[in-house]
């Protein structure tokens, strides 16, 4: 099928993908309600189906399918082409448990963040923020963290291609507000998310980087706003953040 853009794709991989993100999202369900989910016939789901747990990559539990722990192994191995991940994950199990909080690594991939590592602390909220889930840079403290340290070019890219759509009705989605933000964030190393991306929900974001100035990902600790605020919001937890990313940034000069 073709495409505007001159690229190709297969429809029956778009059809398996398809269906591994309807499994993905409902956590276990029938070949039925996959076939409602994309708009195929049953019996096209159940040939994928098939195809899939043969490979490892779904599995039958009380009569429902489910996502396979294969994807484990392909996650695993994504994870550890991030230079230092060990440590990164190391670190972001002690700042959660340092500061109670929710902690997570993200990187940028196609513009957008994507999830990495998390980890909860003792006093951590629930949210979504799951391994993989992927979400706007322009709503996170640690999107932002990212977007004001790419190139200019990269940057202006990832902003041409996805529209800046408000998640809360706190969210900046004026690209000149956004831009001079990205500037003050370029200027103290670090960002602030405040109920952007989840309304009662703060952050503060920095950016992992070589010596070179290439972005990593970027680090962040998300808090109920009532929990984060006045000094601390603005200068103690930035600086926590700041010394925990220093450690991994002199990790990565030395090693």
């Amino acid at each position: 099928m073709a495409r505007n853009d001159d690229r190709s794709t297969v429809k029956a991989v778009e059809t398996s993908l398809s269906v591994i993100e309807s499994l993905h999202e409902r956590d276990g369900t029938t070949i039925e309600t996959i076939a409602d989910d994309i708009d195929v016939s049953t019996s096209t789901v159940h040939r994928h189906l098939v195809t899939l747990r043969e490979r490892g990559y779904v599995v039958i539990e009380n009569g429902q399918y489910h996502l396979g722990t294969r994807f484990l192994t392909r996650g695993g191995q994504v994870q550890s082409r991030i230079p230092s991940h060990e440590l990164i994950e190391r670190k972001v199990h002690q700042l959660s448990e340092e500061t109670g909080e929710r902690v997570q690594f993200i990187v940028e991939e196609q513009g957008e963040r994507v999830y990495v590592f998390t980890h909860a602390g003792p006093d951590a909220v629930r949210t979504d923020a799951a391994i993989g889930k992927r979400g706007p840079l322009h709503a996170s403290a640690a999107g932002k963290a990212i977007l004001a340290y790419l190139p200019d070019n990269r940057r202006e890219a990832i902003l041409d291609e996805n529209t800046i759509n408000p998640v809360t009705e706190h969210t900046i989605i004026d690209r000149e507000d956004l831009k001079a933000e990205l500037e003050e964030i370029a200027d103290r190393e670090y960002a602030f998310n405040d109920e952007e991306s989840t309304v009662g929900l703060r952050a503060v974001g920095a950016p992992i980087r070589y010596e070179s100035g290439y972005v990593i990902g970027a680090i962040s600790v998300t808090a109920p706003a009532h929990r984060i605020k006045g000094d601390y919001f603005r200068e103690e937890l930035p600086n926590l953040l700041l010394g925990t990313v220093n450690e991994i940034e002199l990790n990565l000069k030395y090693s």
